[in-house]
């Protein structure tokens, strides 16, 4: 495992850039293994795509990473696909200045802030592109992917790397080193990560599967909001104790936060919370009484099957059904 950071940067990654690189890696390795039925019928080709390394069993892309950085807060906003040569083991230098001249010209405060790739773990081949790119920007980052799934793991498959010089065997070699970062959104980007939440699975799967994974999401979601407000509780309780120093500028946020709390807090907000609950109550008892009355229905039917099969047998008793 590379050791953390101790550069003092704070990284915020949006969402965007982990859709951007999650949509190259799929595309890519779709090209890379079309489906039989898709290769027969639209003869898509199975060459490399851009930015992709060779093999089709251990596809990788390549690309760079742009945002601004203010002071000591690095934002990574944006992404961009890059060519890689197989044959070199280098990315394409005059495709990546010609990209990059061309997002200057649209962002104008964006720049190169390093590079992304794909895989389980950084490697020796990707010290060789990151020091390739030291000249555009003196200490690149990193931004890895892992795109394969492990339902077990919570975190993001995503890590930043940073560079950093250290002495190996009487020699100063760049090493790479973790950096711990947050997720940072717009109002934009929530609104289109929502969308890609909601979105059908391919597969064709039920509406009670999308139901499922949407209420798994939030049950997460309302998880760490618990968890965040219990480390906050704590966090103010030791303070009150003195088992840690007052920290003023906390303390004003935090009252910051509460106050925004009461607003909600008014009859008018609990006139219309009742009438919405009641009308979720009074549609919970109507889907319970249609559910009553059909199975109802399904044994007066059976009775008068029973009472009508008693009538033509001229049997003594209706048999059970």
């Amino acid at each position: 495992m590379a050791p953390s950071s101790s550069s003092g940067l704070t990284f915020k990654l949006h969402p965007l850039v982990m859709l951007n690189i999650s949509d190259h890696f799929t595309r890519v390795k779709t090209q890379l293994n079309p489906p039989s039925s898709s290769c027969a019928t639209r003869n898509i080709p199975t060459t490399v795509g851009a930015g992709a390394a060779t093999s089709p069993q251990n596809v990788r892309v390549y690309g760079c990473v742009i945002g601004a950085q203010r002071g000591r807060t690095v934002e990574i906003f944006n992404s961009f696909e890059l060519v890689f040569d197989p044959s070199s083991d280098s990315l394409d230098r005059s495709f990546l200045e010609k990209k990059q001249e061309l997002y200057q010209k649209v962002f104008p405060g964006f720049y190169v802030l390093g590079w992304y790739s794909t895989g389980s773990e950084a490697n020796e081949s990707d010290m060789h592109i990151h020091k390739a790119l030291m000249d555009i920007n003196e200490s690149p980052v990193y931004v890895l992917l892992n795109p394969a799934i492990n339902h077990a793991q919570k975190d993001l498959p995503v890590t930043i790397y940073e560079s950093e010089f250290h002495v190996i065997d009487g020699i100063a070699q760049p090493i790479f080193v973790n950096a711990s970062y947050t997720i940072e959104t717009v109002e934009a980007e929530r609104i289109s990560v929502d969308h890609v939440a909601h979105l059908k699975p391919s597969d064709g799967g039920s509406a009670a599967t999308q139901l499922a994974a949407h209420l798994t999401g939030i049950h997460s979601a309302i998880k760490m909001l618990n968890s965040r407000i219990r480390v906050l509780f704590q966090y103010l309780v030791a303070m009150q104790r003195g088992d840690i120093p007052c920290d003023n500028s906390l303390l004003r946020q935090a009252a910051s936060l509460l106050r925004s709390l009461p607003a909600a807090h008014s009859e008018k907000f609990d006139d219309n919370f009742l009438m919405e609950y009641n009308d979720k109550l009074l549609m919970s008892y109507l889907a319970m009484i249609t559910n009553c009355t059909s199975n109802m229905n399904e044994v007066v039917d059976k009775v008068k099957t029973a009472y009508a099969k008693k009538s033509r047998t001229g049997g003594s008793r209706i048999p059970f059904m």
